[in-house]
């Protein structure tokens, strides 16, 4: 009986899901194929949220709109595609939030260094109020952020030693993306920052032209640094998320009916992203492991002293945002430590 009643469950669950549309609203949605470029891997979590997104759009679509995925970098680096959204010649893009700082500086804050400790208090802080403000900032630049999915918490790796406390990050030449956040907390750490576009970054491990760099662990593992780089540490300095991001150029072109449909896919893509990366960060650790890497925890006492180290930092950086995102970014953070 109880088998009986989760198929028809199922059953309507489903008959809600891919009921057909209205015939107004059908009539308001035309044929269309969304390129959605990112830099990932295609087994990476956020490859996996660009086919669920698009499941959903064709099912919400009745299969008229599809999305075509271009992952690892196809389209070009993150910065090139997003030059391809403003310009109205690429659709879609999931870029970390880091690398569009450039755009808008107030997402900088998103960056700042030990700032939370648990993935539900990073997904709490993008989606509330904080989020959505920053969100309202990307238009003017010929941008529509959708949603924030899951990136990770960032952590370290390198070829010289493990990092278990503030002074191992001493002298270390680590590859972080091109933002002024990411170059100064890692010069207060008193490493040797050095700027480099992701699609430069496995030569360079390999070449030892860096001795490491920063990205979450399904980012290490999908693009197998374990083959050019010993230890791997849980610094878990910074949670990193990646933007949803739609040119502003073709959703003008877009019904009213179309936008809705591209806003709820995006967030129903998020909630399944999310559990899909979480998951993999976990098993990403085991398999670093397994290939070979050396892999420490740190202590909770020296996060402590590298979030003092790194304090004036933010400090600096907090000075130079706008009034208004300082005060909510200090309400946020307040709401959000509290979430266990």
């Amino acid at each position: 009986m109880k088998t009986r009643s989760l198929s028809i469950f199922s059953l309507l669950v489903a008959g809600v899901f891919l009921a057909p549309l209205s015939s107004a609203s059908a009539q308001e949605i035309q044929e269309r194929t969304i390129r959605f470029g990112h830099l990932n891997n295609p087994d990476h979590p956020v490859s996996a949220g660009v086919k669920k997104f698009g499941e959903i759009i064709s099912a919400k679509s009745g299969g008229k709109m599809k999305v075509k995925e271009y992952p690892s970098n196809m389209l070009g680096t993150e910065q090139q595609q997003t030059q391809a959204l403003r310009a109205g010649t690429q659709e879609m893009q999931s870029p970390a939030t880091t690398s569009i700082v450039g755009l808008v500086k107030d997402l900088g804050v998103i960056d700042f260094p030990f700032a939370v400790s648990t993935y539900p208090q990073g997904f709490a802080l993008v989606d509330g109020p904080l989020g959505d403000a920053l969100l309202e900032k990307l238009p003017a630049k010929g941008l529509v952020g959708l949603a924030f999915w899951d990136l990770g918490f960032r952590n370290t790796t390198n070829s010289k030693h493990p990092i278990a406390k503030l002074e191992d990050f001493n002298g270390l030449k680590l590859r972080v993306i091109p933002n002024p956040v990411f170059l100064e907390t890692f010069q207060a750490l008193k490493a040797v920052p050095l700027p480099l576009s992701f699609s430069e970054l496995y030569t360079a491990l390999e070449t030892k032209a860096v001795d490491g760099q920063e990205n979450p662990f399904a980012v290490i593992r999908s693009n197998k640094f374990f083959e050019v780089q010993k230890y791997v540490s849980a610094t878990n300095h910074v949670y990193a998320a990646n933007i949803i991001l739609i040119s502003k150029v073709f959703w003008d072109k877009l019904s009213k009916t179309e936008q809705k449909i591209l806003r709820e896919a995006a967030l129903e893509a998020r909630d399944y992203q999310r559990k899909v990366s979480v998951d993999a960060a976990q098993q990403a650790v085991a398999e670093l492991k397994a290939a070979g890497m050396q892999y420490n925890d740190v202590a909770p006492a020296e996060i402590e002293r590298m979030r003092a180290a790194v304090k004036p930092t933010i400090d600096k950086f907090m000075a130079s945002y706008e009034p208004a995102i300082q005060k909510l970014y200090a309400s946020e953070i307040a709401r959000v430590l509290k979430i266990k």
